[in-house]
């Protein structure tokens, strides 16, 4: 039956501009109304004017999570293709190596990694530059998730495509750059859209070393003020901005691919 249904299933018009703006307007009234009357009948007092003394401590929190999690994003796309590559390689070594990698950061939570590998193993080889280790940490965390992701997609291709290809004179690296590559990217933008939205989420944890991102300032804020609950939802605002923008882009790429 969900089968069927899959197959009979048809693509939804995209809306035009001005329904779309209408409806964007609509929702975003109703998310105004449905916050305005939760904090009016709370019993808290709301005084986002406490914070404002401390802005500028908030703010380099937020630019250094933003620096962080752009390297990091780097470092984790470098780890990712290379244990993918691993993976798929025909060298036993390689692929367990890339087994032992992947389910040993996703079996363990980060927290942990961040606190083993910060105390104990950067300690120990005298790194003791917060910044750096705690990028070093994200990037192994996130690329054991992203090279799955890649894995996924490479292996999602239809066998016949890449025959086809070989018997067009196509060389492995022309067949892996203009026939795997595209339709492998079209079909993982989606969960690596996720996976980098959780990266930038998942450096709130480095925080426990000391690192001064946003999470760490606006905790710091809340011991001089005491304004928890507005720290917190400046917070989740701030993680917003910064996640948002990866989704609503990996959707305009989607649509991309699909016209």
């Amino acid at each position: 039956m969900f089968i069927q249904e899959c197959k009979n299933f048809r693509p939804i018009k995209p809306l035009s501009k001005i329904a779309y703006l209408l409806n964007a307007t609509l929702l975003l009234c109703l998310l105004t109304l449905f916050f305005y009357f939760s904090f009016k009948v709370s019993v808290y007092h709301f005084d986002f004017a406490l914070l404002l003394e401390y802005k500028k401590t908030i703010l380099n929190g937020f630019l250094n999570t933003l620096l962080i999690s752009f390297f990091a994003l780097g470092g984790s796309i470098f780890f990712g293709l290379v244990i993918c590559f691993f993976s798929l390689s025909r060298f036993i070594v390689l692929r367990f190596f890339a087994l032992f990698y992947i389910e040993i950061i996703r079996g363990t939570p980060l927290l942990v990694q961040v606190l083993l590998i910060y105390y104990i193993i950067a300690n120990n080889l005298g790194f003791d530059n917060r910044y750096f280790v705690g990028i070093f940490i994200l990037s192994l965390f996130s690329g054991a998730y992203l090279a799955e992701i890649f894995r996924s997609g490479i292996l999602s291709i239809a066998l016949i495509q890449i025959e086809s290809a070989r018997a067009l004179g196509l060389s492995e690296r022309q067949i892996l750059f203009y026939v795997v590559f595209p339709q492998a990217l079209k079909n993982i933008l989606a969960p690596i859209s996720g996976q980098l939205a959780n990266l930038i989420k998942d450096s709130s944890l480095l925080s426990v070393i000391a690192v001064n991102e946003l999470t760490q300032n606006v905790q710091e804020v809340n011991s001089y003020v005491f304004a928890t609950l507005e720290g917190y939802i400046i917070l989740a605002i701030a993680y917003l901005v910064l996640t948002l923008p990866i989704g609503l882009f990996s959707r305009y790429l989607e649509r991309k691919y699909q016209k």
